[in-house]
């Protein structure tokens, strides 16, 4: 297939995708579609001409490398309240050619505009490209197409308002202007290479709806930046229409949230194996998840839990680490002895040839495929976290296709070289739980599709002998934020999760394949 006819079909897919989101599923919650970069469903948005084919060696290398690029950030109770969902439904897929990231479609101001921001559990500011100098207002397809970006004008919105410099959430009062009350000033750097977003705080509309079988629109009022300048990987592709930070402080959009008694101060990520995925404000999981204890640092709570004991098929240790789940990184990185422990056991037990990596592959443990094998035997890789509850890791491998050789599969585990991050790959098959209110991490099996519940479903660790259903397709992060300037504390805090209407979802399924059918034949 031409990359025309293919950025042709996921375009009308992510289009349909999107159209067929706006029904509301689910009783009681907020949530949002999140979409992926580099993903299969809408794969050929931005054109990247050096961007490598899904699955070789240099696909991985590249993801990799936008991972340690911006980690090392420094990481970013309403009673009876009715959890939301955005807009446009719940839904969740992967961009592919937006890299590594998930997305959701928001609806700012008034009249409201759509932006398809990244998101990230790693920083607390939500900024848009807003009368900007420096930002990217398009993007482009291999094909050649130009799509336009949604860029946000306070002067354009009727509900808009600017952050004073003496508001709380105002932190650079220092340089805002004595003479006349002027707005409030922010600036955030990350990890990424000269990577930065500046402008000014304001005030407009967020979208949200009930998520139940009689959906109420609601408005919330935020606070968000208004992005004027964007530098570094803002403008190569990382985030180009928005950043969405789920961290903590009193900034970001759940404590917001949380804060105006909209919902409980909690949310979810749900990671679906095939890509498809849902995030949920106001969901505080179930009484039969697993759960473990956030590691709070006082100035500047993160999603960081303690491992008390690992094991690795049939290979125990009692190693003890801290480490932060982190939504929008794609590997799982790891300092020693803990990495040693996990590659060098799986090593041991792993059935397969080891292949001896080239300096590209960003893994140090992989093994050849032969051409006629069907099954593989994996090693189990389950985590014990602080409290006793165990965290099995559904698929701990990568598949790398090497050009003129065999397949790989690979163990998606990279050493680090500063904090240990528990990675979306190893969250694959999940639910996870971010309750800031009674500030644990909740987990329970989902295949993001569950009825009801949407974690009722049970995706099994990999048994040894037995062989994996599921490729990981592991994605890296957002922005991250390495010094958040206009953030103040976290704010004080339904149990109920998205649901998909199966009759849609068939419906669904059956438009996606005529639509394939008919540009394909």
């Amino acid at each position: 297939m031409s990359w025309s006819s293919y950025f042709s079909y996921n375009s009308m897919l992510f289009l349909l995708l999107l159209m067929l989101s706006r029904s509301c599923y689910g009783f009681g919650t907020f949530g949002f579609d999140i979409h992926h970069r580099y993903s299969d469903p809408v794969k050929g948005i931005l054109a990247l001409d050096d961007l490598p084919d899904k699955g070789t060696l240099q696909y991985y290398a590249s993801m990799a490398h936008r991972d340690r690029l911006i980690h090392g950030r420094r990481l970013a109770t309403a009673d009876n309240s009715t959890p939301l969902t955005f807009f446009d439904g719940n839904e969740t897929i992967r961009i592919s050619s937006l890299g590594f990231l998930h997305y959701a479609e928001v609806l700012v101001g008034t009249p409201s505009l759509s932006f398809l921001v990244a998101l990230d559990t790693g920083s607390d500011l939500f900024w848009l490209p807003c009368d900007c100098t420096s930002c990217v207002r398009g993007l482009q397809t291999s094909s050649g197409k130009q799509i336009q970006l949604n860029i946000y004008s306070p002067n354009n919105s009727s509900t808009s308002k600017t952050v004073a410099c003496n508001s709380l959430l105002c932190s650079q009062q220092s340089q805002c202007s004595s003479s006349s009350p002027s707005a409030c000033p922010y600036q955030v750097l990350y990890l990424s290479e000269n990577t930065s977003s500046s402008g000014f705080l304001v005030e407009d509309l967020l979208h949200l709806t009930t998520d139940d079988t009689q959906p109420k629109a609601h408005n919330a009022t935020i606070t968000f930046g208004c992005g004027q300048r964007q530098t570094g990987s803002f403008l190569d592709g990382a985030a180009p229409n928005g950043l969405f930070g789920l961290g903590m402080r009193n900034v970001s959009v759940p404590s917001t949230l949380a804060r105006e008694g909209l919902t409980s101060n909690s949310f979810s990520m749900c990671f679906g194996p095939d890509g498809i995925g849902r995030i949920t404000f106001g969901d505080t999981g179930s009484s039969d998840q697993g759960e473990t204890p956030f590691n709070l640092r006082q100035s500047h709570p993160t999603y960081n839990i303690s491992i008390s004991k690992i094991n690795v098929g049939v290979n125990d240790s009692n190693l003890a680490f801290t480490a932060i789940f982190d939504t929008g990184t794609s590997f799982t990185y790891l300092n020693d002895p803990a990495y040693s422990f996990i590659s060098e056991s799986f090593n041991n037990q792993a059935k397969n040839k080891r292949y001896l990596s080239s300096s590209e592959l960003p893994f140090d443990y992989c093994y050849e495929i032969s051409s006629n094998q069907t099954d593989l035997e994996i090693p189990t890789v389950n985590l014990v976290m602080e409290g006793g509850s165990q965290f099995n890791v559904t698929d701990p491998i990568v598949i790398v296709s090497i050009p003129g050789n065999a397949n790989l599969y690979c163990l998606g585990v990279v050493k680090s070289g500063d904090v240990n991050i528990i990675g979306q790959n190893f969250m694959t098959g999940y639910r996870i739980v971010f309750d800031r209110e009674k500030n644990v991490l909740g987990w329970k099996p989902s295949n993001c599709y569950d009825l009801l519940d949407t974690n009722t479903l049970p995706v099994n660790p990999i048994s040894p002998g037995g062989s994996p259903t599921t490729t990981v397709n592991p994605e890296a992060t957002a922005g991250n934020e390495k010094n958040p300037n206009a953030f103040g504390d976290p704010a004080p805090s339904g149990n109920h999760s998205p649901q998909l209407n199966p009759f849609t979802f068939a419906f669904m399924m059956v438009l996606l394949s005529l639509f394939y059918h008919l540009i394909i034949f």
